[in-house]
């Protein structure tokens, strides 16, 4: 059983590339895989590993400059959800692409889990996933608005083009940990939107502490490690990837005529082309080959993008 930690923390890093080494140093020790992103605004990730190995790497990064109160989520997996560590340096710890977004300056009102179905209930609040496409297609809260976006840098653009329609609306928005909510309440504020809220610790944290019955979420979470989807009590969900496209899928898909293991699924059969798709069969070519030999073939890797 692996322990999974997902984390983050707004904090200044005046050189992030000097906490680089350390970091990547203990996780190897620790026997701890999976992605941190580093940038001057603070630190971002997604790991697993042994509990004492998680231990020690949320006690270096407390010690960290101003990451003391830092934000994570504990959960666990029975087969180890990344293949290798990864420590990245990178100009956002979750991409908006807005220099002047600043979370430690000013974020919305946090909403714990509990108090969250009432909220979002209520005739004057507009709720909206501010999580990509392929994340909110596979699970989402009842009512929610979905703006479609491929990435979270078109959220700026989105809520440009409709933001007339939430006019004298309170705005409550959630993510699958919280940290893009942190950049999205900061922008919504700067817009000039004065009720905003946000749920605290994510979706994750919903899953975790609030009941079932009780609960206004339907389908399951999709989460950027190898267990690509969980649900209530964070219990892994059914989902799998298509290797080709990065998006999830349900065992019953790999069923379906378009499947085609690492070369197209249902979703993406049409959105390659004949070259791509020969391209991909020659890499799930080498990927059975290293395999057959014992080996890990590099494209075999989870891809994180966590955030």
């Amino acid at each position: 059983m692996f322990t999974v930690c997902a984390l983050y923390h707004f904090t200044r890093f005046d050189d992030p590339a000097t906490l680089r080494g350390p970091l990547l140093d203990l996780c190897r020790d620790q026997a701890v895989t999976g992605t941190l992103l580093l940038a001057q605004e603070g630190i971002n990730g997604t790991v697993a590993g042994p509990k004492a190995g998680i231990d020690a790497l949320l006690a270096h990064i407390r010690a960290l400059p101003g990451c003391a109160d830092i934000e994570w989520k504990l959960s666990t997996a029975q087969d180890r959800p990344f293949a290798r560590m990864k420590v990245r340096l990178k100009k956002e710890i979750v991409t908006m692409g807005q220099p002047d977004v600043d979370p430690n300056a000013s974020v919305g009102h946090y909403v714990d889990p509990a108090d969250w179905n009432a909220l979002i209930t209520s005739p004057d609040v507009a709720v909206i996933d501010t999580r990509n496409d392929y994340e909110v297609a596979i699970g989402t809260f009842d009512g929610a608005v979905d703006p479609k976006t491929e990435t979270f840098r078109e959220f700026p653009a989105w809520w440009e083009a409709n933001k007339d329609r939430f006019h004298n609306k309170r705005i409550a928005m959630f993510c699958t940990g919280g940290i893009r909510c942190e950049k999205s309440t900061n922008y919504l504020m700067s817009q000039g939107v004065e009720d905003v809220y946000h749920l605290k610790g994510g979706i994750l944290k919903y899953l975790e502490e609030v009941p079932q019955d009780d609960s206004t979420w339907q389908g399951e979470c999709f989460v950027f490690d190898g267990r690509v989807s969980v649900g209530h009590g964070l219990v892994e969900g059914p989902h799998v990837l298509c290797h080709a496209c990065r998006h999830p899928i349900l065992p019953e898909d790999r069923e379906r005529p378009e499947y085609e293991h690492g070369v197209s699924c249902h979703l993406c059969i049409d959105q390659t082309s004949d070259e791509d798709k020969a391209r991909f069969r020659e890499r799930q070519k080498q990927i059975a080959l290293s395999e057959a030999r014992g080996e890990r073939h590099l494209h075999a890797d989870v891809v994180d993008e966590a955030g």
